[in-house]
């Protein structure tokens, strides 16, 4: 940390950050949106990788701990990849609103794509769009050879449901707002508790932390 009252920057120990990767993970697999971007922890994944192949290497070779390390490595590794692919194939799926929701975000507000993940859902919008240009709207009359992708692409189903662990306690979360004839309701959730619950209600609570997709 900084003594003279800098940033302060939060250090995970190996078993913690992965951790945060497994949580990553199983919240991007279940999320029916593409959630916001984890370079830090993809970057300490990939160094402590790294730093645990380096021991593998200078471990005696017959030990039983090499076989019991290698698997952990090939188990973080397969858990990164799924982690990555399931963020590209949601990127594909949603690419024009990723991009316009990437394009709209507030300042300060944290992105949900990498640098190399925005570049990849630009080259993948451009790359549809001249297909689209050359393969068929070129053979259509004038008027109709443009196409908004933002209204061709289905959108993410933020009211699908999902269920979830609580993992801080929540109070007074609105399950279903007032209505002619329906009153306002509202749940607590208790930290342990798993529900199922629509996407849409629960995502800030995703984003935050206080409850992991399962």
């Amino acid at each position: 940390g900084d003594s003279d009252g800098g940033s302060e920057e939060l250090v995970l120990t190996p078993a913690q950050l992965i951790r945060s990767l497994e949580q990553a993970w199983l919240n991007e697999k279940f999320a029916p949106e593409l959630l916001e971007s984890k370079p830090e922890i993809i970057e300490c994944v990939v160094e402590q990788l790294d730093h645990m192949e380096a021991n593998l290497k200078r471990a005696k070779k017959g030990d039983l701990k090499v076989s019991v390390h290698r698997m952990e490595i090939e188990r973080i590794r397969y858990v990164l990849s799924s982690y990555l692919r399931c963020r590209l194939v949601k990127i594909e799926k949603f690419f024009p609103h990723v991009l316009e929701k990437e394009k709209s975000r507030a300042e300060g507000e944290p992105s949900i794509l990498s640098p190399e993940e925005f570049a990849f859902a630009k080259e993948y919008m451009a790359n549809t769009e001249t297909y689209l240009k050359n393969v068929a709207l070129k053979h259509m009359p004038p008027n109709l050879q443009k196409v908004s992708l933002l209204k061709s692409v289905p959108k993410p189903n933020l009211d699908s449901f999902v269920f979830l662990r609580v993992l801080e306690r929540q109070e007074n979360i609105l399950v279903e707002p007032e209505m002619d004839e329906q009153r306002e309701y509202t749940i607590d959730l208790e930290e342990g508790s798993q529900h199922l619950i629509r996407y849409k209600i629960i995502a800030p609570l995703v984003a935050s932390g206080a409850v992991q997709l399962i």
